[in-house]
């Protein structure tokens, strides 16, 4: 497979590896994006990346909460100025709203209806009236006995380019005020899943192998070789510790006090956290590359 400088650019922006490990790496695996950041990994080259850091799209995250439930949404749209656009804002506003009465998924939230017309009627005339395709994307739905919301980088009341939903047992007055601190936490840190038992298998078994074939790695070019035993008992299984406690909302460290993990200060606070979501505009949205050339070229034309 030919290895192109577009490929080993992405894969340096998600890596951070320098521009010959970079191809190297795609060299290696042939092209496999995936593969050549675990082969950066195991080399000790670039840190794990996520998905969502080499993606991009524009829009808006919705958020609704009534007693009980919360919704986040997304739209998204073809630049960034539309996010500020006051029409596309009230559409927004609006699906969020509809989504929270009626919806359980895209499909039977765009069949519902607004002001006398389907959801996705309503989207549709929007695209005409705003001038840009605009795309109903997705939502996210999530109950429990007290649900917050947050919305980071807000562009108006409720939407923004990160919507954060948290679900919560315990006294509400104390589930409302913390958990809009967890909420936050959340927006910054972007867990991967609530707890170890929520992790996604697949996951923990990629990130296995990436930390076992690296340890066993570092300890063959090692001036002093530690027993393979040492390897397997204990330093994988604590390199692993490490991983789920960074990336499961439990595990972490609590931003606003980094003393106690988030779990250990939801205990504190007598409350339990029973579910999130955290809805970024653009993730899993391939970025366009544009060719400037040729958009001159067509401009020119006519």
């Amino acid at each position: 497979m030919t290895i192109t400088a577009q490929m080993v650019k992405e894969l340096r922006e998600a890596t951070g590896a320098g521009m010959m490990d970079a191809k190297k790496a795609l060299t290696e695996v042939a092209g496999d994006f995936e593969a050549a950041i675990d082969w950066l990994r195991t080399k000790g080259l670039a840190k794990a990346a996520k998905k969502a850091d080499r993606v991009a799209a524009e829009g808006l995250v919705g958020v609704a909460v009534s007693t009980g439930k919360g919704v986040a949404i997304e739209i998204n749209s073809e630049t960034d100025f539309v996010a500020k656009n006051a029409d596309f804002q009230a559409l927004v506003r609006e699906v969020a709203k509809i989504a929270l009465e009626t919806g359980d998924s895209v499909e039977v939230v765009k069949a519902a209806d607004l002001n006398g017309k389907t959801v996705d009627t309503v989207v549709t005339e929007a695209i005409a009236r705003i001038g840009e395709n605009l795309n109903f994307r997705r939502m996210h739905v999530l109950e429990g006995q007290t649900v917050v919301s947050y919305v980071h980088n807000a562009a108006t009341e409720g939407m923004g380019k990160i919507g954060v939903l948290v679900a919560l047992n315990g006294p509400e007055d104390k589930a409302k005020e913390i958990g809009k601190q967890f909420a936050m936490h959340i927006a910054a840190t972007s867990p991967l899943s609530l707890s170890e038992a929520t992790m996604d298998p697949t996951l923990v078994e990629r990130e296995l192998q990436v930390q076992t074939s690296k340890a066993l790695e570092e300890n063959a070019s090692s001036a002093k070789p530690k027993p393979e035993q040492v390897i397997h008992n204990n330093i994988i299984p604590g390199r692993m510790k490490k991983f789920l406690a960074e990336n499961t909302l439990m595990g972490q460290a609590f931003v606003i006090n980094p003393d106690l993990t988030v779990e250990q200060a939801a205990k504190e606070a007598g409350v339990e956290i029973t579910g999130y979501a955290r809805v970024a505009v653009g993730e899993g949205v391939e970025k366009k590359e544009d060719d400037f050339a040729a958009e001159v070229a067509k401009m020119v034309q006519g």
